[in-house]
């Protein structure tokens, strides 16, 4: 483990702005930092880890947004197909 403490926010950003970054990208760089920092691999900046949780909520919130979206057409089309 490097003493250097990593920047959730900008590890996963990089210089870009959040809008630039698919959620893919967001989730699987959150995932990959937080199993590092949980398991004593990676150090982060503790006030802007909580900070930056916001940019990992978003790209959850948009992800079930978008399969509620699809189990709905789903459900729609089962509907139809009962009829």
């Amino acid at each position: 483990m490097s003493d250097h403490e990593l920047n959730f926010a900008r590890e996963i950003l990089g210089s870009r702005n959040y809008r630039d970054v698919p959620d893919d990208e967001v989730l699987a760089q959150a995932e990959r930092l937080l199993g590092d920092w949980m398991s004593g691999e990676a150090r982060m900046e503790r006030p802007k880890l909580y900070d930056h949780y916001a940019l990992l909520l978003l790209a959850l919130i948009r992800r079930t947004r978008s399969l509620e979206d699809r189990v709905a057409i789903l459900e729609a089309q089962q509907g139809q197909q009962d009829e």
